[in-house]
């Protein structure tokens, strides 16, 4: 496992658990965090022992955007990572799951602000819990800025257009009971326990068979533009080879023999 200084990674059993680690600055981004995600998200797609991703922020922070004060020019930290960036100007992108989708599910554990580049990285995630204090927004119209990790393509696909127009519109700030209201996110818990329940969440991903998971999420989003009939055709594409694997097998062994399956991506 990776990691930077404003990126922490860790195991807990089948999900790997990546988490902001910048609290000082409310886990603003930054360059190594930057570099820290897309590594992180590189691991999880690599390795076949990782079943899920939790996504989460240090301290009682999300995510609160960029660095405004690099983005006004006093410098970011991190410049032993810009070779990094030189390499591969995209990286940012993939870091922000802006040009990168996991193979593996993602689930945020929200607690504190998550706004403007917090919303947009969170917009990049599958399963979303959080705190009841916990805020969302996209800020950046505010600022005289254009949300542009991807909120003005992706918000009106995940929650009504009227709601996705207001967020983008008016900058204000959102509730968790708000943001669950229009279907940002899916869980509100009390504080201090959204990562919890991302990791209970987790382990219930991880009890299932991983080819068939992995196939689950792309044919969802891969058929989310279609029309209904190239939707299902590309479906039994995308399903119909998992009734044939060893996983399939042993699930349905493990049913009639009244078991917990042992899974073994085959």
């Amino acid at each position: 496992m990776a990691g930077t200084e404003h990126l922490a990674v860790r195991r807990e059993g089948a999900t790997l658990v990546l988490t902001l680690n910048r609290p000082e600055a409310k886990n603003a981004l930054s360059l190594p965090m930057l570099v820290g995600l897309h590594d992180g998200w590189a691991e999880a797609d690599a390795d076949d022992s990782i079943r899920s991703i939790v996504f989460t922020g240090a301290g009682d922070t999300f995510c609160a955007g960029m660095d405004l004060k690099a983005l006004a020019g006093n410098g970011m930290a991190g410049e032993q990572y810009r070779d990094r960036l030189k390499a591969d100007p995209d990286l940012h992108w993939k870091a922000m799951l802006r040009h990168h989708r996991p193979r593996k599910p993602v689930i945020a554990a929200v607690e504190g602000y998550c706004v403007a580049g917090g919303t947009e990285m969170l917009q990049g995630t599958d399963i979303r819990v959080a705190g009841e204090s916990a805020t969302f927004g996209l800020f950046e119209v505010k600022r005289g800025l254009f949300p542009i990790g991807g909120s003005t393509v992706r918000l009106q696909r995940q929650i009504p257009r009227t709601h996705a127009l207001e967020m983008l519109l008016t900058g204000r700030p959102y509730s968790a009971r708000e943001a669950a209201g229009i279907g940002l996110i899916g869980h509100v818990v009390p504080d201090g326990t959204a990562l919890a329940k991302a990791l209970e969440i987790a382990e219930q991903v991880n009890a299932c068979g991983p080819l068939a998971v992995e196939a689950v999420k792309a044919s969802v989003y891969e058929t989310a533009e279609m029309t209904e009939s190239d939707g299902l055709a590309a479906e039994l594409k995308r399903g119909w080879p998992v009734f044939d694997t060893a996983d399939a097998k042993e699930g349905a062994r493990a049913f009639a023999e009244k078991r917990p399956p042992v899974y073994k991506r085959e």
